[in-house]
């Protein structure tokens, strides 16, 4: 409520002794959701009588505090999302929030952009986001998930690995990890079994509306010219994220066993014919290029056999070992994501069905156009421990 304006030229001090300002919370319910407002008097320098204004405010909950399915930040990570869409600081970026929320997110089984989008876009009461959650896990999520989320984002790494996963014996070889110092990727054969390559293969067919059979119908993808196919849920692709052989290597390149699958999406790279060019993704990175770059692992996973010339992952061998001198060798202004990253010296890296490739992320990678007879049909799975180093500032 506005007691009274402010003339025209009136002037104000925002901090000075001459500026009073008298704030005080209250609770409010608004959309169903609890907010506060601020109210504000404001004394101009001409004019005596206050100016009553008051500020609608989202209160940002604590990591600890809980809804209905006892999950910890949850809340936390709904609020600030609220508070952000309707405009109002919530403190800035903070590497150890933006953590704690994707692994939240990984834990609980849902895309990190699905979670944002619709946080942003439908602007839910906490009630309706918990409800959501559920039926992205179909109705229920067990307990003991549960506790690993709460023990992970409490810092109980031990608690937060899960037993079924960790047991069992490494499945990279000592050969493998020299392979991986060397090269800085490394490839774990016989990550699923092909009976999960070839269900989730099939899905990504079904999902496009794809023949494997005709190849007049290999052109039809859901989000235009790309290779992205966005089927995250799938049960499919699922069961793969839960594979305990693939949960192990990934502990052992990042040494502790608290390990989160993200929940991302397949890969459909038909061969290149007139009207259809490979649209990328080129080589690039998806970290940040502030150094010093912290240790970071992404994966790919074959669903079918894909030979060197058929779209297959491509990245620079070895460059994690060499991009810090690399980027200080480069002429001041100069940015290093504009220059022909081909130039490094990348490599194409065939594989057969199941395998999964593991690289570093310092690596320029991307995918390749597809020379050859066949789509490539692939699943992006990579996983991450409860905490991990992350850079705010983006370059």
């Amino acid at each position: 409520m506005i007691r009274r304006p402010l003339r025209r030229g009136a002037r104000t001090h925002a901090c000075s002794v001459h500026t009073r300002v008298n704030a005080f919370w209250h609770s409010r319910a608004i959309s169903k959701r609890q907010a506060y407002f601020v109210t504000v008097l404001i004394f101009p320098i001409d004019s005596p009588p206050p100016v009553k204004v008051s500020v609608h405010l989202m209160p940002i909950c604590g990591s600890a505090e809980t809804g209905q399915l006892g999950v910890r930040h949850l809340k936390r990570l709904w609020s600030r999302q609220m508070a952000a869409r309707a405009g109002q600081a919530n403190g800035g970026p903070d590497p150890a929030e933006w953590v704690a929320s994707q692994t939240l997110i990984c834990g609980l089984g849902l895309g990190l952009h699905e979670t944002l989008q619709y946080l942003i876009g439908a602007e839910p009461t906490f009630d309706r986001f918990e409800q959501w959650v559920l039926e992205k896990n179909g109705g229920s999520i067990e307990p003991a998930r549960i506790a690993r989320i709460n023990a992970a984002l409490s810092g109980d790494a031990v608690a937060a690995a899960p037993p079924d996963m960790v047991a069992g014996g490494p499945p990279l070889t000592p050969e493998d990890l020299s392979f991986w110092e060397e090269n800085g990727y490394v490839i774990l054969h016989h990550a699923v079994p092909p009976e999960n390559c070839e269900a989730a293969a099939r899905a990504i067919y079904e999902f496009t509306g794809a023949d494997p059979a005709n190849p007049q119908t290999w052109y039809r993808q859901p989000q235009g010219h790309s290779i992205w196919i966005p089927l995250l849920h799938h049960p499919a692709l699922c069961a793969n994220r839960q594979s305990a052989r693939i949960h192990r290597a990934f502990a052992q390149l990042w040494g502790r066993d608290d390990m989160w699958a993200t929940v991302d999406q397949g890969g459909f790279n038909p061969p290149e014919r007139p009207g259809w060019s490979f649209p990328g993704p080129f080589l690039h990175w998806d970290v940040s290029l502030a150094r010093p770059i912290p240790f970071g692992v992404q994966g790919i996973l074959y669903l079918t056999d894909t030979d060197a010339n058929q779209g297959a992952f491509t990245c620079v061998p070895g460059f994690h070992r060499r991009i810090e001198s690399w980027l200080s060798g480069l002429p001041p202004g100069v940015n290093p994501r504009e220059l022909n990253l081909y130039e490094l010296g990348p490599a194409p890296i065939a594989g057969k069905a199941g395998d999964l490739i593991i690289w570093h992320q310092a690596l320029p990678h991307g995918s390749s156009p597809n020379c050859a007879a066949r789509p490539r049909v692939v699943q992006y799975l990579s996983m991450r421990p409860s905490r991990w180093e992350y850079r705010e500032t983006w370059k």
